[in-house]
Parts: structure tokens; C-alpha cells; sequence
């Protein structure tokens, strides 16, 4: 699947006024399904898609009928997905909460699937034919467009407020691939807050910080916002242009954060046969008062789940490792040195080795990743305890550099199937 983004232009404050109508009607829909599930013992799914024509058929939800029969459903979809995860969960018995499904406040889309819509014949406008009649719009791509794509392919359309626009949002139903020239490079990143990330030859890459870099525009733009707040009343048209501002500020932020993983995990996917990352649990670290907006300023996360897709795209082997010890052991000779947060080189008194902290801990998680492999590929993945010293198969790769024996890997990828098979460590 490829999700196409366009902005949906040229339409008047009216036409616009339409799609507010249907996203908030599709936050109806949804939040309705809700209510019936949590009233209603052993309502299944099946039952939420007959309670949307019901909605239809009713007299006192007449705005129900304007929305399309399938955005209906989508949002009965959309309502049924956060009750099936609470399930899961609870089976799972997942600690902490469970995510109770929740009533919507402020939907921002609304989905339709095979109807509702109509592209032009030169996919450059689209018509939206649902009982709001939003009427016609201009969609702009900046990078593709749907003219590369048949209207069969397309399976849902979106439309997304934002803080800047509409947008358009296609899912097209087409395989991606891309050909990955063998490099001969293996590497193991460490994730931090000084350097972005350290990886196992030395290289580092920059952490730009860019919320710390628009903190200031922020706060200034954010007092103002408060100063034009009035409790109780109806607030001004200068408070909503204020917060719009607000928003724009903060949707720049996180672009910029989005783009930069996209080009940092392109670019360390492309240049290598193999990348082993830590698996942190970002969602507890943040909880920390001191580096909590510092770590969400990084988007570790979201470079992780980037860098898990490029590696899918790309056919290359992409692992996690769990993150325990690998700033503290030595990459050397495994002497467990500790360290605390303030320490930034590794001085080991056993090999006497000096490194940089994070290019220690990147040797020690790409060993990780590597020994993880060759006990999946030899068939002995359980053997956890075995101590890193003692070189099997896959450390063979890091002794002698023999990079020939991941072609086969690299060429077949792992399947569905053996991923079910492989430890959680691995993505």
C-alpha cells in the first residue's frame, strides 16, 4: 500500500464549511458506536455496520444521511478498531492502562472508501458527491501524483484538517519496491539526545532540536494566545486567528522532525546490508522531568518505525535489540563498566580501551543484532545466555568481515512466517 498526499485548493470558505460538516458528522458516527457498544453487552462489529444505516433511517439524525454510506461504515470501523485493541490488550493482559475506547472531541478527517468522490479524468480535481456536496477541489502533490495510478487502485480517500489546510490523503493499493545495491556494510546504531545517533564505525549525525530551535517563537506566540483567552465567554476572532497561529508553529515543528527521520533513515538504509538499533521504550522514557521534552524533541520512535519500513522497501535486514548494558559492557572485552549519564567517554580498566560512549554502546548493540541472526538462521534462537565472547557463526561476520554470508538473507528477506517465529527483538 502508498498513501498519496495532496491539498485540497481553490475551493471557497464555503465548500470548506461543507467537509467540517462531514467531519464532524463522521465523529458523530463514531462516537455513537461507541455509546452502543459500551451499552449493549457482546455487540460486535457487524452491529456497529447495522447501527450506521440505522443512523440513516433515523428522524432525529437527519445530518446522518448527508454523509456517504461507506464513510459511515468507516467510521464505524475506526470505533470498532479501538474497541478490538482494548480486547486484545485485556487478553494480552497488558500492564498499566488498557485504552479503554474514549469519545471523540475533535475529529480532524473523515474517510470515504469506493464512493463519495469523483476524480477527473486528469487527476488534478476532485468532486466530492456525498450529501454535503462540498463541490470541487484542486489537489497540488508536491511529489507524486495520482496520474502514475489507475482509479481502480485506489482503495480510500481521506481528508484531513490540518492547521495550515485540507488535505487529501489516497490509499493506493500497489506494491512498492526498490532495488538495494549490495554495499558489503553492516552497522549497529546507538539512539541519544547529544548526537542523534552514533553508529558502530565512529560516524555520528547531528541532533537538530527543533522544538528547543523554535522555543522562543513558540512561548511568545503561546502568551499571546493566553492574553486574549477570556474564561466564560465567547472568544474573539482575534483568539482564533492567534491560535491558528499557534498551531502553524507547531505543525512546522513537527514536519521538520518528520522529514528529517525520513531522510536520516533513507539514507542509513541505502548505505548498508544490515542496521541494528536498540529498542527503547520511548513512552516510559519521557516520563523523565529533566530529558522528557528533550527525547520527544529526538522523535526516536518515529525514526525507528521509518527506518523498520525502508528496510521492508529495500529488502534489507533491519533488527531491534533489547537496549540492557550496552553502554556499560565493554565492546571489547565485555567488562561491565558503569557509567552514569554525566560520563561521556568509556574507559575500560580491564583492556584499557577508550571510546566515545555512544560509539562503545553502537559496537555493543551491532554484536547484539548479529548474534540474534545467527541463532535464527541456525535455528537455536533461545540460547540467550551465550556469552558474546564465544564466537559462533554470526560473529564469524564481525571477526573476519565476511559480508557474503548475508546475500542469501538480503535476497529472500524474512517472511511473514519466520517473523512470526523470530523473537521479539527482532523487527
Amino acid at each position: 500500500m502508498l498513501v498519496v498526499e495532496a491539498k485540497l485548493k481553490n475551493g471557497t470558505p464555503q465548500q470548506y464549511q461543507k467537509l467540517d460538516e462531514a467531519i464532524k458528522t463522521s465523529q458523530f458516527v463514531r462516537n455513537t458506536c461507541v455509546r452502543y457498544w459500551m451499552d449493549n453487552k457482546g455487540t460486535t462489529r457487524n452491529d456497529l455496520q447495522k447501527l450506521c444505516s440505522q443512523l440513516a433511517k433515523n428522524q432525529n439524525t437527519p445530518w446522518a444521511t448527508k454523509l456517504n454510506s461507506q464513510a459511515r461504515q468507516s467510521a464505524a470501523d475506526r470505533a470498532w478498531q479501538s474497541i478490538n485493541r482494548f480486547y486484545q490488550n485485556c487478553r494480552a493482559k497488558t500492564p498499566g492502562k488498557k485504552g479503554f475506547p474514549r469519545f471523540k472531541k475533535n475529529s480532524r478527517s473523515v474517510e470515504y472508501k469506493l464512493t463519495g468522490y469523483k476524480l477527473s479524468d486528469d487527476r488534478r480535481k476532485i468532486k466530492f458527491t456525498d450529501g454535503f456536496k462540498a463541490g470541487e477541489f484542486d489537489l497540488w502533490c508536491s511529489q507524486r501524483t495520482l496520474v502514475y495510478y489507475s482509479e481502480q487502485q485506489i482503495r480510500r480517500v481521506r481528508v484531513v484538517r490540518r492547521a495550515d489546510g485540507y488535505y487529501c490523503q489516497f490509499l493506493i493499493d500497489v506494491e512498492r519496491q526498490e532495488n538495494h545495491e549490495p554495499t558489503g556494510q553492516v552497522t549497529g546504531i546507538d539512539l541519544g539526545l547529544k548526537e542523534f545517533y552514533t553508529d558502530a564505525q565512529g560516524n555520528t549525525v547531528d541532533n537538530p532540536r527543533y522544538l528547543r530551535k523554535s522555543e522562543k517563537r513558540l512561548k511568545k506566540a503561546q502568551r499571546r494566545l493566553s492574553k486574549r483567552f477570556r474564561k466564560g465567554s465567547r472568544q474573539s476572532n482575534n483568539y482564533h486567528k492567534q491560535r491558528v497561529k499557534v498551531a502553524k508553529l507547531h505543525l512546522k515543528v513537527s514536519r521538520q522532525r518528520k522529514d528529517r527521520a525520513i531522510k536520516d533513515a533513507l539514507a542509513l538504509v541505502q548505505s548498508n546490508d544490515l542496521v541494528v538499533y536498540e529498542a527503547l521504550k520511548v513512552r516510559n522514557l519521557v516520563k523523565n522531568r529533566k530529558l522528557g521534552l528533550s527525547i520527544s524533541d529526538a522523535s526516536w520512535s518515529q525514526f525507528t518505525e521509518w527506518l523498520n519500513y525502508f528496510a521492508k522497501i529495500y529488502r534489507i535486514v533491519c533488527i531491534a535489540v533489547p537496549p540492557h548494558f550496552t553502554t556499560q559492557d565493554c565492546s571489547v572485552c565485555s567488562t561491565r563498566v558503569q557509567k552514569s549519564l554525566s560520563t561521556r567517554t568509556h574507559q575500560c580498566p580491564n583492556c584499557k580501551t577508550v571510546l566515545d560512549r555512544d560509539h562503545n554502546a553502537a559496537i555493543n548493540i551491532l554484536k547484539k543484532g548479529l548474534k540474534y541472526l545467527g541463532e535464527h538462521l541456525n535455528g537455536s534462537v533461545g540460547h540467550t545466555q551465550t556469552d558474546s565472547i564465544a564466537l559462533g557463526e554470526s560473529d564469524l561476520w564481525v571477526v573476519n568481515g565476511n559480508i557474503d554470508n548475508l546475500s542469501r538473507l538480503v535476497e529472500q528477506g524474512i517472511s511473514s512466517s519466520d517473523t512470526e517465529r523470530i523473537p521479539h527483538y527482532i523487527a
